[in-house]
C-alpha cells in the first residue's frame, strides 16, 4: 500500500480486528493469535508433547450452543444492556501423533485440556504446510527421479514439484499419503504449463518418504514462449479509486456496521471468511432482524476428467484437504480490491501450532459500479415528467483462495435492499497435460481436454463450491417452501369468459424432512423459499427469504465412481438438513481420503424433520470447465453465485425512504 494515509487508516482498523483476548466482544470472535500460541503451549505440555511427531491439522474456537450466542445477542440488544457472560471460551484442535489423530477440546480460561479422543474413523485431518512443502522436496533428492530428469536432457534445478492428494478408490486400509507431480520452468514462471509427463511419485506423509516410483512413457515437454501470465504492471497514475459519498461503514472488533446491516466478520484457516449473525434494519419498527446465523463455503470438489494413470487421482476437495483460509493469498490494492478498500488480517495455527499471521486476506469496500437500484420516470401527471431512484451501492468482503493452479475470488456482498448475494469468480492457470498431439483442424486426439497451445492438452474438469447457510429469517423457526410455478388452463365455462386460454399460478409445498428438501436446480420452474411460518406481514403474507440460484449444474460422474461416493452431494444444488452444530463441512470433517462415510449426504439420509425447525440450507455453485485457447496462458475470470433476496420480509422496499 503506497499511500501513508491508506496505511495508517488501514493499521488503524486492522489492530483491533484481529486483537488480543481482552477485547473479545462476541462469542463467535476466532481465535487471537495468544490464544493460538496458548493452545499450542497447553497441548506441547501434555502428554501428547512427548510423542514423536506431533503436528497441528486443525485448530479453531469450539462452535457455542447457538442459544447462548442468540441470549447473548438479545442481552446486548436492550434498551438498557443486561450483564449476561458469553458463552465459555473453548478451542478445538485436532493433532497428529505418533501416526495417531486426536481430537481436543480445551477450555483456554482453565488453561485446560477437557477432552482428548483419538479418532479411528476413515480419512484424515487437512494437510499441514510444512508437510506439502517436505513432499515437494523429496523427488529432488530421489536418485531414480534425478536420473529419469538427466535421460530427458533436462537440469534438476529447473523441476518445481507440487503435492496433490490421492484420493480414495477402494483401498481397505489406507494411509496418509500424496501423489508428486513435477514441472519443468525452463525460464518461466508458469510452472503448470510445462508438466513433465509420464513420472508417478508416491509419498508417505508420516514417514516422509517416496515409497513408489514409475517412469512409465515420455511426452514431449511443452515450449516456454508464450507461457507467462503477469499483466504489465499499471502506471501509478492510472489507478482507479473508488471515493462515493456513500453511507459508510464502520468495524468494532469482528462487528461491522453499514446502512440498514450489522454483521460478525471472523477468519479461519478451513472455511476462511465466515459471517455469522447477519441482521438488517426494519425501515418501519428500526429494530435489526436476524436474516444469517452463520454462512461460509464449506467445501469444494474439482474432479479433472481423465481416467489415466498420471491423472485418476486429481478429484480434489481443497478445503478439507488444504483449507480455504490456510490458501488464502494477500490482496493486491487496486487489482484485487478497490485501493480504497479496508484491508485486515488473519491468524492460523502453522504445523508447529504456532499462530502465523496472513496479511491483508480480506478486503472490505463500498462498491458503485454505475449499477441502478431502483428508478422509475412517470410521464403520465399532466404537465410534468418525473424522474426518481436510487444509485446501486453495496458493501463488498472479499477474500481470494490460491489453491494450487487456481485463484478463487469469493464475495459476500450487502445490498440496501435487504439482499445477501454470494460470488465466486475462478481465474488462474489451467492444470494440463503433455502431449505428443500437435494438430491445426481443432482434432486433438485427446478426448480428455483442449490443445490450447503446443504439445499441451487442458483436461476438463469440474468446480463445485458448497456453501453453508444457517438462515434464521426472523427467528430460528423457519421452513422450506417449494413454490412451482404451474400452468392453468382457462376453463370454457369461466364467467365471466376470457379469450385467454392459459396463465401460470403459483403452488407452494412446504418440505417436511429433508428428504423433500433436496433440490436438482432447473428440473422444474420453482422459487426456492425459506420462511418463518409463525410471522406474516401486516397484509397477511409469510415473511421470507428467497434463494435465487446460478447456474443449473450438478456433477456427472456415476453414482458409483469412487470420487463420487466421497462428494456425493454434488447430485442435488439444494440441500435443506436439520440444524446440528456438528455439521457444518458437506464433505465430512475428515475429507482428505475420506469414503464418503460422513457429510452432507449421509447427514440428510436421517430424514429429518424440517419444517418449523431450525435449519440449514446447502447451496452448490457447480461449474462444467471445458477450457479454450483463451484460457491459456492465464484465464479470465468467470463468475457464477447465488443470492439471498427478502421476499415479503419487509412491509415494503426498504431502500425506499421518503424522511
Amino acid at each position: 500500500m503506497n499511500n501513508p494515509l491508506l496505511l495508517a487508516l488501514a493499521l488503524a482498523f486492522a489492530l483491533p480486528f484481529f486483537s488480543s483476548l481482552l477485547s473479545l466482544s462476541h462469542p463467535l470472535d476466532p481465535l487471537t493469535p495468544n490464544e493460538i500460541n496458548q493452545i499450542q503451549h497447553i497441548i506441547q505440555n501434555s502428554n501428547l508433547g512427548s510423542l514423536p511427531n506431533l503436528t497441528f491439522h486443525f485448530v479453531d474456537i469450539a462452535e457455542p450452543d447457538k442459544s447462548d450466542v442468540i441470549r447473548w445477542l438479545d442481552s446486548k440488544s436492550q434498551p438498557k444492556p443486561t450483564k449476561i457472560k458469553p458463552p465459555a471460551r473453548q478451542a478445538k484442535a485436532v493433532v497428529r501423533a505418533g501416526g495417531k489423530t486426536y481430537e481436543l477440546v480445551l477450555d483456554l480460561a482453565t488453561n485446560s485440556i477437557v477432552s482428548n479422543h483419538v479418532y479411528t474413523g476413515h480419512g484424515y485431518p487437512p494437510l499441514s504446510f510444512m508437510e506439502l512443502f517436505q513432499a515437494s522436496k523429496l523427488p529432488l533428492k530421489y536418485s531414480k527421479f534425478i536420473d529419469s530428469i538427466v535421460s530427458r536432457g533436462l537440469n534438476i534445478s529447473e523441476v518445481s514439484c507440487i503435492p496433490m492428494t490421492a484420493g480414495w478408490y477402494g483401498e481397505t486400509v489406507t494411509t496418509r499419503i500424496l501423489r508428486v507431480n513435477c514441472f519443468y520452468r525452463g525460464g518461466s514462471v508458469n510452472v503448470f504449463a510445462r508438466p513433465i509427463e509420464g513420472i508417478n511419485l508416491l509419498v508417505d506423509v508420516d514417514t516422509m518418504r517416496i515409497t513408489s516410483y514409475s517412469d512409465r512413457f515420455r511426452a514431449p515437454l511443452p515450449k516456454s514462449e508464450g507461457t507467462d501470465f503477469r499483466s504489465k504492471k499499471f502506471a501509478e497514475n492510472s489507478i482507479i479509486t473508488y471515493n462515493i459519498s456513500g453511507p459508510g461503514f464502520k468495524i468494532d472488533g469482528h462487528n461491522v456496521r453499514w446502512a440498514n446491516w450489522e454483521f460478525h466478520l471472523s477468519f479461519d484457516a478451513r472455511a476462511g471468511v465466515t459471517i455469522s449473525t447477519a441482521s438488517v434494519l426494519d425501515p418501519v419498527t428500526k429494530n435489526f432482524r436476524m436474516v444469517l446465523y452463520r454462512g461460509h463455503v464449506s467445501e469444494t470438489f474439482v474432479p479433472y476428467m481423465d481416467p489415466t494413470t498420471e491423472w485418476y487421482y486429481r478429484t480434489f476437495m481443497d478445503i478439507g484437504e488444504f483449507g480455504f483460509g490456510r490458501s488464502a493469498d494477500t490482496l493486491q490494492p487496486a487489482i484485487d480490491c478497490p485501493a480504497s478498500a479496508l484491508f485486515l488480517d488473519g491468524y492460523v495455527a502453522g504445523g508447529d501450532g504456532k499462530a502465523q499471521k496472513m496479511a491483508n486476506v480480506i478486503c472490505v469496500f463500498e462498491r458503485y459500479s454505475g449499477d441502478v437500484g431502483m428508478r422509475h420516470t412517470e410521464i403520465n401527471v399532466p404537465g410534468r415528467v418525473i424522474r426518481s431512484g436510487e444509485p446501486e451501492i453495496s458493501l463488498v468482503v472479499r477474500m481470494v483462495a490460491t489453491v494450487g493452479n487456481y485463484d478463487y475470488i469469493l464475495d459476500w456482498e450487502f445490498k440496501q435492499s435487504g439482499s445477501i448475494k454470494v460470488g465466486v469468480d475462478l481465474t488462474g492457470i489451467l492444470e494440463m497435460k503433455a502431449t505428443e498431439q500437435i494438430y491445426s483442424d481443432g482434432k486433438t486426439g485427446n478426448t480428455y481436454g483442449t490443445l490450447v497451445t503446443e504439445n499441451a492438452v487442458a483436461v476438463n474438469h469440474d468446480h463445485f463450491l458448497t456453501y453453508y447457510l444457517d438462515l434464521d429469517v426472523d427467528g430460528n423457526r423457519n421452513s422450506f417452501v417449494k413454490a412451482k410455478l404451474q400452468t392453468a388452463r382457462v376453463p370454457p365455462s369461466a364467467n365471466p369468459p376470457s379469450p385467454r386460454r392459459s396463465y401460470w399460478t403459483v403452488v407452494k409445498e412446504t418440505a417436511k424432512t429433508e428428504s423433500q428438501g433436496r433440490v436438482r436446480v432447473g428440473a422444474e420452474p420453482a422459487e426456492l423459499l425459506v420462511v418463518n411460518p409463525n410471522k406474516r406481514t401486516r397484509l397477511g403474507n409469510q415473511i421470507g427469504y428467497r434463494l435465487i440460484t446460478g447456474q443449473p449444474v450438478s456433477s456427472l460422474l456415476s453414482d458409483y465412481d469412487y470420487p463420487q461416493i466421497r462428494a456425493g452431494y454434488t447430485k442435488y444444488q439444494v440441500w435443506v438438513t436439520a440444524y446440528n452444530k456438528s455439521e457444518r463441512w458437506a464433505g465430512g470433517f475428515y475429507a482428505d481420503r475420506s469414503r464418503g462415510e460422513d457429510g452432507l449426504s449421509i447427514w440428510a439420509w436421517k430424514n429429518r424433520a424440517i419444517e418449523n425447525r431450525d435449519i440449514v440450507v446447502w447451496y452448490t455453485v457447480g461449474l462444467h470447465h471445458n477450457p479454450c485457447q483463451e484460457d491459456f496462458p492465464i484465464m479470465s475470470t468467470i463468475h457464477d453465485g447465488f443470492e439471498l433476496r427478502p421476499a415479503n420480509f419487509f412491509e415494503r422496499n426498504p431502500m425506499f425512504k421518503q424522511d
